[in-house]
Parts: C-alpha cells; sequence; structure tokens
C-alpha cells in the first residue's frame, strides 16, 4: 500500500512538471516586447508606460538638438592567408566491349580508350593584406530634454546618414523627431 502511495505521488509530481513545461509559454510576456527575465516590478509608473528606446526597435525618439558628431570609419591594414585555386588532371584507361552475334557465331569486340578528369580545390598559398574595418562610420545626434523631460540631457543616439543630414541643417535647441539605428556614440 505505502508503496502504491509513493508511486502516485511522484507520478502526480511529473504530471505536474511536464504539465508546466508544456503550457505553450516561450518565457515572452505576451503584453510587452520585453523577455521574461527583465525586471517589470521595479520602478515608477511613468517608467513603466514609456517604452526604453534603446531596447524597442523602431521607437521613435524626440527632444531637442544638443549636438551632432560624425565618426569617421576607422580602417587598419591586416594580413590573412592568400587562397588560389590549385586543379589536378587525371586520366584513367576504360575497357570498351561490344558482342554480337549468337552462338558458335558469337564475335566480341574490345578497345579502350582513355577519360580525363579534372579536380580543383583551393590550397593556402602564403599570405594577402588587406584593409579591416575596426568600427564603421558612424552619425549620431545628441537630445535635451528626451521625449520632454527636462531632466534627461544629453542623450546620444546612432542616426541614418538622412538623419544626421536633417540635424546639421537645423539650430541648436530646435525639435527633433527621429528613429535611431541604435542608441548611445
Amino acid at each position: 500500500m505505502f508503496k502504491r502511495l509513493v508511486t502516485a505521488a511522484v507520478v502526480a509530481v511529473l504530471i505536474s512538471g511536464l504539465g508546466a513545461c508544456g503550457s505553450g509559454s516561450d518565457g515572452r510576456d505576451e503584453g510587452a516586447d520585453r523577455p521574461a527575465g527583465v525586471d517589470q516590478g521595479s520602478g515608477s509608473g511613468a517608467e513603466k508606460s514609456r517604452p526604453d528606446p534603446a531596447t524597442t526597435t523602431d521607437a521613435i525618439v524626440f527632444g531637442l538638438r544638443d549636438e551632432i558628431r560624425h565618426l569617421a570609419a576607422k580602417t587598419t591594414r591586416a594580413t590573412r592567408p592568400h587562397m588560389t585555386r590549385k586543379c589536378t588532371t587525371a586520366t584513367r584507361r576504360v575497357k570498351h566491349t561490344k558482342s554480337s552475334g549468337s552462338g558458335t557465331k558469337r564475335r566480341t569486340r574490345t578497345w579502350y580508350s582513355t577519360e580525363r578528369s579534372r579536380t580543383c580545390r583551393q590550397v593556402r598559398s602564403g599570405t594577402e593584406t588587406y584593409t579591416r574595418v575596426v568600427r564603421p562610420e558612424r552619425w549620431c545626434v545628441s537630445l535635451d530634454d528626451l521625449g520632454g523631460h527636462a531632466k534627461q540631457d544629453d542623450v546620444w543616439y546612432q542616426v541614418s546618414r538622412a538623419t544626421y543630414d536633417a540635424a546639421v541643417g537645423t539650430d541648436r535647441s530646435d525639435r527633433m523627431e527621429f528613429t535611431p539605428t541604435h542608441s548611445g556614440c
């Protein structure tokens, strides 16, 4: 009797565990664009309602244009293996036979031909020098009063070239609204 109770308890625990694993939840909150591991209970109510532009995609930010910055691409010379194509040609002798007739008048004719085949592969042949990009070209804009909040100043965003050109054409402290490519600069 005791053995049956223990077995039933183990089966119940396994079923409940498997039911929790297979409930169809993928670890994400259906109503938010945040992973399940993010602490959603901390912070004030104003921060919860306003999405962070750094974590959401296609989020439009606005504020007063502060500074702009263009960072040119940074490159360096590097070496890598130089690969060349090496081909080898092989020949093989192939035997052909052809039979004609039947019975005692059966004749078999045999002849040989040569078939050529070519195989190619990439092999290392020294090294070559190339220009490696260490940092890609970036265009950045800094905003003050981000999202209308006077305390959020000097927030940098990476932007597209078109947005950067538009920022160059505006005066400092003009209101700008754009979609950043990345946060920070």
